[in-house]
């Protein structure tokens, strides 16, 4: 237990692998608090300004359905956010506690949770934030007064849009049994709001089900689930129509099309607003008191969005696109013996990047590597510059992996390599931290 001053420490609640989180009273006025805590000893240079960040966003968003933070203070070599503390707990554990029920919602109190979510995301994505790791455990309600607030900021943004980057799945930025498709790097297509609402799909599937969609203990395989699998509908859930997990309660096919209309794998077939969503539930909600059932209707008739977005696809591009496939399957087929290269020109800003990007999807389902260079105008006096660019990607992508699996790739290294590391490392230094 930490000592804090000012500050008397009641009980630590919750430890995540960034953070821990204790409940504490501030004793000068005795209001009940919460600490955040950054959990290193010697945070980098790098947590230190995104627990900032979190603490500047969390306060900037004077929003009711956003828990409040009251400062960010030094506590010897990390930093410490003190936020309120409204007697409540997450959605996760109040699903743990229900053991009973396998942590399933009754509808009720499932549709009011969710049209109290869905216009508290609402409100965050119209001050031009993107949360990024919706899912229960950043979903904290107290059953006694009914209020529902949504914490932990630390991963989020105020821009409109990202591109995220490819990365070892075990190093993904959010929550990877809620993570939106987009925001695993291998979609070839930029993150928007809309990443939410696919989070906060997975979130109702699970409190509707008592399960999640994609269950896996290899982080690789739980990526392409997001990608390229469909769950089975919650009404389906199982073993038969009707049947709500585990627990035996419908769940009406009217709100399993609204959870499955969330989890789409384009953002272009979720909704496009989270007012449009909240209507939905509203319908959902009004039928089950007046009537004791839900029947379907047609979703998304109020879901207009206030931005204008433009579909990511690529257009014109099929014949090239099917070029570099069948390139990628012939040397998937053999990966012994078979080693192509695909040499992609074009003038600056013509869509190099996002065609060769298209790989990544059967990529993910093979479990390969991808790495890509650029030959740049402004580097041409550098020889060999996108090869060495290329193979500079691959180390940094193997440097995320197990020791185990590190251990592989040093004895094919020295193999490979043999008198000529040197040289190697002299055009690649990554390779000498392999």
């Amino acid at each position: 237990m930490i000592k804090f001053p000012g500050i008397k420490v009641l009980a630590q609640i919750y430890e995540s692998a960034n953070s821990v989180v204790y409940r504490g009273i501030r004793e000068q006025d005795h209001k009940a608090v919460i600490l955040k805590v950054l959990k290193q000893d010697y945070p980098t240079p790098f947590e230190l300004t995104r627990y900032k960040q979190e603490y500047e966003i969390t306060r900037n968003l004077d929003i009711d359905g956003v828990v409040k933070s009251y400062a960010l203070e030094p506590h010897q070599r990390t930093l410490v956010i003190i936020l309120e503390d409204f007697s409540a707990s997450s959605l996760k554990q109040l699903m743990n506690d229900r053991v009973e029920t396998h942590g399933i919602a009754p509808l009720p109190e499932f549709l009011n949770i969710a049209i109290r979510t869905a216009e508290i995301l609402g409100t965050i994505h119209a001050a031009n934030v993107i949360h990024k790791d919706i899912n229960p455990a950043n979903i904290v309600f107290n059953p006694e007064t009914g209020i529902i607030k949504i914490i932990d900021f630390g991963i989020s943004t105020q821009l409109t849009r990202e591109n995220p980057t490819l990365k070892n799945p075990n190093v993904l930025e959010g929550t990877l049994p809620y993570i939106s498709p987009e925001q695993t790097g291998r979609m070839n297509r930029s993150l928007d709001y809309r990443t939410d609402f696919y989070s906060l799909g997975v979130t109702f599937y699970e409190l509707l089900t008592g399960q999640l969609p994609f269950e896996s203990t290899d982080a690789l395989e739980l990526v392409h689930c997001h990608i390229a699998k469909q769950p089975i509908p919650p009404h389906l859930v199982g073993g038969g129509e009707g049947e709500r997990g585990r627990g035996g309660e419908p769940c009406p096919k009217a709100l399993s099309d609204i959870v499955m209309k969330l989890m789409a794998k384009m953002a272009e077939e979720r909704y496009q607003s989270a007012w449009g969503l909240k209507a939905d539930l509203e319908e959902c909600l009004f039928q089950l008191q007046a009537n004791g059932t839900i029947a379907e209707f047609p979703l998304a008739s109020s879901d207009i969005s206030d931005k204008f977005q433009i579909p990511q696809k690529l257009y014109g591009r099929e014949a090239e696109v099917e070029t570099l496939l069948a390139a990628f399957e012939r040397v998937a087929d053999n990966p012994q013996s078979k080693i192509e290269m695909m040499l992609v020109a074009g003038y600056s800003g013509i869509g190099k990047s996002s065609l060769v990007a298209e790989i990544h999807k059967p990529n993910t389902r093979l479990r390969g590597y991808f790495t890509e260079g650029k030959f740049d105008q402004f580097q041409r006096t550098v020889p060999y510059s996108a090869i060495a660019s290329a193979f500079q990607g691959l180390m940094r992508q193997l440097l995320t992996e197990s020791e185990a699996q590190l251990e592989q790739w040093r004895e094919k290294l020295r193999r490979a390599l043999g008198t000529s590391g040197q040289v190697i490392i002299d055009v690649i230094p990554e390779v000498e931290l392999i």
